[in-house]
């Protein structure tokens, strides 16, 4: 498997990876994140009409979203994981939310953020119910998950449905540098 991510991500590449207790030789590890996993037990999953499909053309305005509110990882390629929407004000992305990990009848809501500026008005909310009925759509069950610090998302998750499901931490990894590296797992 080590292997295997090594090929899919490249060299000297990084990725937060959840219960890693260790990493094989050649591989890094750069910090730990206390995390919750949240389930969806009770969520009105609707669309939203304002919600907009992001595509590899959003890209570059992703990133920047995501570089200012720091929702968890987010690389160039992540918003083909799954399905991304997005609210834009004046023709400026302001919120997000997407599906990321896909695993037999479940699917991870990710990504979610919002411009500072713009909270406050239920952007978050609206994205992750509209994600979530697309999730169901397929018949999966929708989950996420959150730095256990980061309360106020918490708190919104299980206002909106989500149930605490289990604690987990995400140790940050780095790929090795050389594909023969990887080679050698």
């Amino acid at each position: 498997a080590w292997a295997d991510l090594h090929r899919l991500l490249g060299p000297d590449a990084a990725v937060a990876l959840p219960g890693v207790r260790s990493v094989p030789p050649g591989w890094r590890t750069s910090g730990d994140v206390p995390g919750v996993q949240l389930v969806d037990t009770a969520l009105r999953a609707e669309p939203d009409p304002g919600a907009v499909r992001l595509g590899p053309a959003d890209v570059p305005e992703i990133l920047d979203l995501v570089a200012r509110t720091r929702p968890g990882p987010f690389l160039p390629r992540t918003v083909l994981l799954g399905t991304y929407l997005g609210i834009r004000h004046r023709g400026r992305l302001v919120a997000l939310a997407g599906e990321r990990l896909r695993l037999p009848g479940w699917t991870e809501i990710s990504a979610v953020c919002t411009d500072p500026a713009h909270r406050g008005r239920g952007l978050a909310t609206r994205l992750v119910r509209a994600v979530a009925a697309g999730i169901r759509e397929r018949g999966d069950t929708p989950f996420l998950h959150a730095a256990a610090s980061n309360t106020g998302a918490v708190a919104l998750y299980e206002s909106l449905g989500f149930t605490l499901r289990r604690h987990t931490d995400f140790r940050q990894v780095r790929t090795p540098g050389t594909a023969a590296a990887a080679g050698a797992l």
